[in-house]
């Protein structure tokens, strides 16, 4: 690509009204007035009249911004340029935004908790966010946490946790099918150096309670890593009618399990670098992977023991400990277990570690919110960012959603190739007859998905 013209017979002006950079904000932000954004918000939210006046245009203000890509309080100017007035009501200043966030407190935060929760459950009833799980299928919850990482000393709460950068801890429940993408269902923010499974039991909790308002069906089943290996999130997990698969910590009860399997017990498994052998009908492959009975959390009185299986995947140590003599057990292999309370008749041993192993699916969700709305935490003030949170996730599954309703590859795309090719496209703004018509780029590349979006969304009703 060459420029056409010479410097000298070019040149600029910002003076044009009737423009929006953004013309994709224009059916998401109707489906999200559909699905109940505005009320759900001055339902629920009872922030100081002073601060919290309209705050469902508010709520919905933050969640616009974030879907077109904003990742600070400034950043929300991008609802305030041309002609996006005559395209939306209330669009408000960042300052106007930033002292809505900074009256949030705790309480706040969880009532906006609850706008987030519901907001997902009538997204639910619009787009089929899980697809149409069968009663065998299983919907996957898994939590992680990530750190966000901060700058200086201003921001509440800020530390340094387990991955040795000063930041804030964002715990996440998201939920997702072998065919769907996964959206969130719980959040929340805590302090940098807070432990991995502090507030898990409630989060799992919410997490649960939102998967019901959305009537997925299937069955559920919770995924962990080790920091979640406890009884409070396990029996949370159990509690809202799910089953658990959690990756275990290598104390003496699970290497005495491991050490209890015998030799015959290992399967061969398709893992990194494997080759099926057509001829045997194997794979051929350093991977192995065995089960035993094994009682979780043994230590505990009876009531809160659980027993299940132990499900182990072993690979040969790649540089092995130098022994004199036989060599042992764990200094020839490297072990990684876990344990489920899934039946083997619904799972077998080799199916149980692949699907386990897919609780990687959570780093994806990770990487997606920080390239967007979760770059950074906007405000020193801890509450606000916590709102901010929840906010950046009302927009995350407004995102997902939107992509689903597009259709075509946009159902499982990253949410930054849909802002890049639905809600990035410039448009301009046209009346005729008191109607407005937009006039978007000639021979846009992704012109049918988008066309797909605003029909879909602007269906007229259906007769009653």
């Amino acid at each position: 690509m060459q420029v056409s013209h010479k410097r000298a017979a070019v040149s600029v002006s910002f003076d044009e009204p009737n423009l929006v950079s953004t013309a994709g904000l224009l059916p998401v932000m109707t489906l999200a007035r559909d699905a109940g954004l505005h009320e759900l918000a001055d339902e629920w939210l009872s922030v100081p009249t002073d601060k919290g006046a309209n705050a469902g245009l508010k709520v919905a203000s933050l969640v616009a911004g974030m879907v077109a890509g904003a990742d600070s309080i400034d950043d929300m100017a991008l609802l305030r340029h041309g002609g996006m007035k005559r395209l939306f009501t209330a669009c408000y200043a960042p300052s106007t935004l930033g002292s809505f966030l900074r009256s949030f407190t705790f309480g706040h935060v969880r009532q906006l908790d609850a706008v987030a929760s519901r907001f997902l459950a009538n997204l639910g009833t619009r787009v089929p966010l899980l697809g149409r799980p069968g009663a065998a299928d299983f919907v996957f919850v898994d939590v992680d946490d990530t750190i966000i990482e901060v700058h200086g000393y201003a921001k509440q709460g800020s530390g340094y946790g387990y991955s040795g950068v000063r930041g804030l801890n964002a715990l996440l429940a998201i939920v997702s099918t072998k065919d769907t993408a996964p959206v969130i269902a719980a959040q929340r923010l805590r302090k940098g150096a807070a432990n991995s499974a502090r507030g898990a039991k409630r989060l799992v909790t919410d997490a649960l309670s939102t998967l019901k308002r959305l009537q997925s069906g299937g069955r559920v089943l919770c995924r962990f890593d080790s920091a979640f290996y406890g009884q409070a999130a396990v029996s949370a997990a159990l509690a809202g009618g799910a089953e658990v698969s959690v990756t275990v910590r290598m104390d003496p009860a699970v290497k005495r399990a491991i050490a209890g399997i015998p030799e015959s017990a290992w399967e061969t498994i398709e893992y990194t670098d494997a080759v099926f052998d057509e001829t045997t009908n194997t794979w051929v492959s350093k991977a192995e992977v065995a089960e035993t009975v094994f009682t979780a959390f043994s230590s505990r009185k009876k009531a809160e023991q659980l027993t299940g299986r132990l499900v182990v995947r072993r690979i040969p140590e790649l540089n092995p400990k130098t022994a004199d003599g036989q060599e042992a057990l764990f200094d020839t292999h490297r072990h990684h277990a876990f344990f489920t309370t899934v039946d083997a008749e619904v799972l077998d041993t080799v199916a149980a570690d692949k699907v386990h192993r897919k609780h990687a699916i959570v780093e994806q969700v990770n990487a997606d919110l920080k390239d967007s709305a979760m770059a950074h935490m906007p405000s020193g003030v801890f509450a606000a960012n916590s709102a901010w949170l929840v906010a950046a996730v009302m927009a995350y599954n407004l995102t997902r959603a939107a992509g689903l309703l597009a259709a075509g590859p946009f159902g499982k795309a990253r949410t930054g190739t849909i802002r890049r090719k639905l809600i990035h496209v410039p448009a301009r703004i046209a009346t005729s007859a008191r109607r407005i018509r937009l006039h978007l780029p000639e021979a846009w590349p992704w012109k049918a998905a988008w066309e797909e979006l605003f029909t879909t969304v602007h269906a007229p009703p259906t007769a009653a």
